[in-house]
């Protein structure tokens, strides 16, 4: 359940199958992992997790391993068989198929020998364009012309669901541009080390870029400060999972008040877009975008847009510009001591640009149509234990309660992969030439996503492939989808009893149908729009609960002297608890229809004792202390060891599960208990 994204709204985790155990196999969770010299009411996750983690240490290619990472790989492993067989295939299936094309593209990553032998030739272009910028028109023209190209940095820009009216798609402009990895890391004292690191960085990538040392060295220093004045203008992790702060509708001509040095109606035009109005959505940063252009040196432009040209290239270049950019990105920041293989990266290149026709060859290959049915009854289940908790919420009036089981009744499940494909057709890709190839497939998605401006929302569109082990909730469409690649173990088995299931899969469901009612999720209604449905009292007694859980989470410390955010993952961690208490009723609901399951133990553990192992399972797993830091910073999911201890420190049938006593850690009682749904 490695739970969010945002575009500029997602919430995401992982999922699978039948309710019902018919044989019960104990072989699912192999007891021996259990570390019995710690009480599960001291800490779950010790008690189900610190034997696995002791003896499964951080692979040297990785800044985490774990349930997820494990899941991951295996899909990745299968991933990796198909596009081998494609690439051998190539030649002889129909020309311009999938197959081919992500053959071609595979093989091309593949061929080190002609990529190191270009070297940053097939960079030069870009770079001779930038070299020609002598003026602020010629900025913007070079601006508008890069982003026209799939390659726009200094912002994001895209289509989605308009706020205020959800069945339509609009475009959004997104704050972007920097380099590390929050605002934060611009000015505050503790980042210093890292700022002084990624200035060497910025350096060295000019350098390759072919600038003597000392001429290098003077454009870092100038990038630098250039980024600081960006990132001063930028918004913070939390201050974004504000819908307020990801959406500020505008005319054309109201943008272009906002940002004189810089003409939205010419940006539109270079993008082939007919636009009326669109979502400016943090006007303070496009506000200091646009003084920039009037106020900065062209020469500090020139050289910003160089740097970022070769960082972002640099994955698909010589190995130079590869080892570089992993000394910073991967080793310092992440802490990770070795390169992955080659064709895990290549891999990471055509999920990224061809994801969805990677996707239709593996569903074919793993996942059955009876898997997907089975699936979508046990979401079934878990939506009707949602119903009962909505009825049975005593702090929310009838007003609001009515709206929430409006949304309730509007949910949208999606399983597996998508009912339609996507068409590849108009992207070309040969089997010589990788940069070219990723550049081509770059622009391709970049007008795929821009023909949605101005048309009727796709509910039944994907935003997640399926072979990734993940799942997510998009508030603007009210959906849960769950790809097929985490509809497996340790989520589900087969095999599996019933409290395993719930525990894994179902916890991982519940936990998506709980962000539609979170913090962020709840300021959208059942039908996408970012509307108040609440009544004031309500949402007072609502943000009351909420705010005990970000202390509860402020709490935890990751790293010595290091706190998780509360309020940056407190969506996350609403999902949880409410996940898990949604699972644990549908199990229950499972358990009264076969009475003896209430009894009947495995392995010495009752149904309601393996369910919260089996939450706790999914969490097993470590990370890099480097890594943990940058997380913990930017991630709105609380590092997995406090997932797993969490929610069930706030629950009753937990306790009661582990017979645990008043006062030891797992009992979070009284006026510490966190109940919201």
């Amino acid at each position: 359940m490695q739970l969010s994204c945002i575009k500029p709204v997602v919430l995401a985790i992982g999922l699978a199958l039948s309710c019902v155990a018919a044989a019960r196999d104990s072989s699912v969770f192999n007891i021996n992992e259990l570390d019995t010299q710690v009480s599960a009411c001291s800490n779950l996750n010790a008690f189900v997790n610190a034997k696995w983690v002791a003896a499964h240490p951080i692979p040297a290619d990785k800044t985490r391993w774990g349930a997820f990472d494990e899941l991951a790989e295996k899909s990745l492993n299968i991933q990796h068989e198909i596009v081998q067989q494609a690439a051998k295939n190539a030649t002889t299936v129909k020309p311009g198929s999938i197959e081919q094309k992500i053959g071609y593209f595979y093989e091309s990553g593949m061929d080190q020998a002609a990529i190191d032998a270009a070297g940053i030739k097939p960079l030069q272009p870009e770079l001779h364009a930038i070299s020609q910028i002598i003026t602020q028109p010629q900025l913007v023209d070079y601006l508008d012309a890069s982003f026209a190209k799939g390659q726009g940095g200094l912002f994001a820009f895209g289509s989605g669901a308009d706020f205020k009216n959800a069945k339509m798609q609009i475009g959004y402009a997104f704050q972007g541009g920097l380099g590390l990895p929050t605002p934060d890391y611009y000015t505050k004292p503790e980042f210093a080390e890292k700022r002084a690191q990624y200035l060497a960085y910025i350096g060295k990538m000019l350098q390759l870029g072919g600038e003597p040392a000392e001429r290098a060295a003077h454009e870092a220093r100038a990038v630098l400060a250039f980024e600081t004045r960006l990132a001063k203008a930028s918004l913070n992790p939390v201050a974004l999972r504000n819908p307020a702060n990801q959406y500020h509708f505008v005319s054309v001509a109201q943008a272009d008040q906002g940002t004189p040095n810089f003409s939205w109606r010419k940006f539109f035009a270079a993008q082939g877009v007919e636009v009326q109005g669109f979502s400016l959505s943090q006007p303070k940063f496009f506000a200091e975008v646009g003084r920039m252009i009037g106020e900065e040196p062209i020469a500090t432009w020139r050289a910003y847009l160089r740097f970022h040209a070769i960082s972002g290239a640099a994955p698909y270049l010589s190995q130079p510009f590869v080892d570089a950019r992993f000394d910073f990105y991967n080793k310092t920041l992440g802490g990770q001591p070795q390169i992955e293989p080659r064709w895990k990266r290549v891999l990471a290149a055509v999920n990224n640009e061809m994801g969805m026709a990677l996707g239709e060859l593996y569903v074919a290959k793993t996942f059955t149509p009876e898997a997907k049915a089975r699936a979508l009854a046990m979401v079934n289940n878990l939506h009707e234990a949602l119903r009962q908790h909505i009825e049975a919420v005593g702090w929310m009036g009838p007003a609001t309660k009515a709206k929430a089981m409006e949304k309730w009744k509007t949910l949208l499940p999606k399983i597996g992969y998508p009912d339609k494909w996507r068409d590849w057709h108009g992207l070309t890709v040969t089997p010589d030439d990788y940069f070219a190839n990723v550049e081509r497939a770059s622009a391709f998605n970049y007008r795929y996503d821009l023909a949605k401006i101005g048309k009727p929302t796709d509910r039944y569109e994907w935003a997640m492939t399926p072979q990734t082990v993940n799942a997510y909730y998009d508030p603007t469409n009210n959906t849960i989808n769950f790809p097929a690649a985490i509809l497996q173990p340790p989520f589900f088995y087969a095999n599996g009893d019933d409290a395993i299931n719930y525990g894994g899969i179902g916890a991982v469901i519940g936990h998506e149908m709980t962000h539609g009612y979170d913090d962020e999720g709840s300021q959208f209604d059942a039908y996408g729009n970012n509307v108040n449905w609440w009544t004031k009292a309500d949402r007072a007694a609502f943000e009351a609960r909420t705010g005990k859980l970000v202390k509860q989470f402020d709490g935890y410390s990751p790293l010595p002297g290091k706190h998780i955010n509360g309020k940056l993952t407190l969506g996350e961690n609403i999902a949880d608890l409410g996940g898990l208490n949604i699972a644990y009723t549908a199990l229950q609901n499972a358990m009264k229809k076969d009475p003896k399951l209430a009894s009947e133990k495995i392995d010495g553990y009752s149904e309601n004792q393996r369910y919260f192992m089996s939450w706790a399972r999914v969490w097993r797993g470590s990370v890099r202390p480097a890594r943990e830091e940058v997380l913990l910073n930017v991630d709105p999911h609380s590092p997995a060891q406090f997932r797993a201890i969490g929610a069930p420190s706030n629950m009753p049938a937990f306790w009661q599960a582990f017979h645990c006593k008043p006062g030891q850690p797992m009992v979070r009682a009284g006026a510490r208990q966190v109940v919201i749904w």
